[in-house]
């Protein structure tokens, strides 16, 4: 068992999301939610003795990325006494206060910070793992055990808030609430759990619920995702016991496909290629389905295949009919798709450790590739049908959790501004990554 926890780090795809502006990374993923650093004029390669760090900020323990918006970078964590840094499945009670901060992206400096006293009682319980997503004045964010908040980003008064497990009768998963929330015109949509409300659409402005949709045995992590195909627009949603598609407007669902996620462990986002929907999970749980050009439905191709892409801590991103992505034993691995053909695999991002799930974050970048892996190193590399090609990596922020007796980072980065925002559970940083 493995990764599980980290839905934090799932999904890809292009979906109906806000872009504040091409410089910045608002929201989980980016602003395309799709993994793709779209800014020129950085670095081909580190400086001797690695790239500059403009700035470190003291915070407390998370899983969360950052989302750097106007100026500002967001962040959330989980300040305790206890002893969070624990590696089992254990679901223990711990006590802290839950924050969201706002930074001053210049200088790192906190400009405020909103907090609120939970209880933890999930497994790997460091902190929070949802990146907040901002959207012009407003910052959303999604706590470990289901405080969903809006917040003014200029002064972090609360505009609206929800518990979710109060409010839909339901509990946080093994390894809590950590499907990031998607922004989808006036709504937000957010995964609940309960009966008849595994997803929930929510008012953006002012936090009232629109709809409810699908009953689920557990929420698990994979964030909504959103695509427009057979002539409408489809939410996608991955849930422990199916692949379902919804009407993003209304709720109502327009088809599913059964599927049995291992310990409720479903965690990427579906990627989609042409008319094929790829999907998969822990223990080697994986389906391609095919959706219907003409229509809302669809059909199953094949089922867990072998020597694929099973992602745990971090989604695969998809180029031309390729798929990247760390597997769940934690090697980096190539996949056509639809064809399900392994065409490499390789230690290199990482090197062997004592167990599987090693972590390193994928992001495009122009023609090559920028990685975070859990040595908290950066590193350039090229990814093609061919093989993995490292160009060079450097050491930037301390590993400061542990996870399968080995120690770790866990956290995505954001990038924007031609800046790297890496966080451990001591500090936030800023890499300076121009030319």
């Amino acid at each position: 068992m493995t990764a599980q926890r980290w839905a934090m780090i799932a999904g890809l795809t292009l979906t109906t999301v806000s872009v504040t502006s091409a410089d910045d990374w608002p929201q989980w993923m980016g602003p395309g939610r799709d993994n793709v650093w779209r800014e020129s004029g950085i670095i081909e390669k580190f400086p001797e003795g690695g790239p500059k760090v403009l700035w470190r900020t003291p915070i407390a323990g998370g899983y969360s990325g950052p989302a750097v918006a106007g100026g500002k970078v967001f962040i959330t964590d989980y300040v305790t006494t206890d002893n969070v840094k624990v590696d089992n499945f254990d679901r223990k009670e711990f006590t802290g206060q839950e924050r969201i901060q706002c930074l001053d992206e210049a200088t790192g400096k906190v400009l405020w910070t909103h907090q609120y006293p939970v209880k933890y009682a999930i497994s790997y319980p460091a902190g929070p793992r949802c990146t907040p997503n901002v959207e012009h004045n407003r910052v959303y964010a999604l706590g470990a055990e289901g405080n969903l908040i809006c917040l003014n980003t200029a002064d972090g008064k609360v505009v609206w808030s929800h518990d979710l497990k109060l409010d839909y009768g339901t509990k946080a998963a093994l390894w809590g609430y950590a499907a990031h929330p998607l922004i989808d015109g006036d709504n937000l949509l957010c995964l609940a759990g309960g009966e008849g409300s595994h997803i929930v659409a929510f008012n953006k402005h002012d936090g009232k619920e629109v709809w409810r949709s699908t009953t689920s045995p557990e929420q698990g992590y994979s964030p909504p995702t959103i695509f427009k195909h057979g002539g409408v627009r489809q939410l996608i949603l991955l849930r422990p016991n199916a692949v379902s598609s919804i009407d993003p407007e209304t709720g109502k669902e327009y088809w599913a496909i059964p599927y049995e996620a291992s310990n409720g462990s479903i965690i990427m986002s579906p990627v989609m290629v042409g008319d094929y929907l790829y999907v998969a999970g822990y223990s080697n749980r994986s389906v391609l389905i095919q959706m219907d050009p003409a229509k809302p439905a669809a059909k199953e191709v094949w089922r867990d295949k072998q020597n694929i892409i099973c992602p745990v801590n971090v989604q695969p991103i998809l180029d031309g009919n390729v798929l990247y992505g760390m597997d769940q034993k934690g090697d980096l691995r190539a996949v056509s798709i639809p064809e399900g053909e392994q065409l490499w695999k390789t230690s290199g991002p990482v090197g062997t450790r004592t167990a599987g799930s090693d972590t390193a974050f994928l992001v495009r970048l122009e023609d090559r590739y920028i990685l975070f892996n859990e040595l908290g190193e950066l590193l350039f590399a090229t990814l093609s049908p061919e093989g993995y090609t490292e160009i060079d990596r450097v050491k930037v922020i301390d590993q400061t959790n542990t996870a399968f007796g080995r120690d770790v980072v866990w956290s995505m980065p954001a990038f924007a501004n031609k800046h790297a925002y890496i966080r451990n559970d001591k500090e936030i940083i800023c890499v300076d990554l121009a030319q």
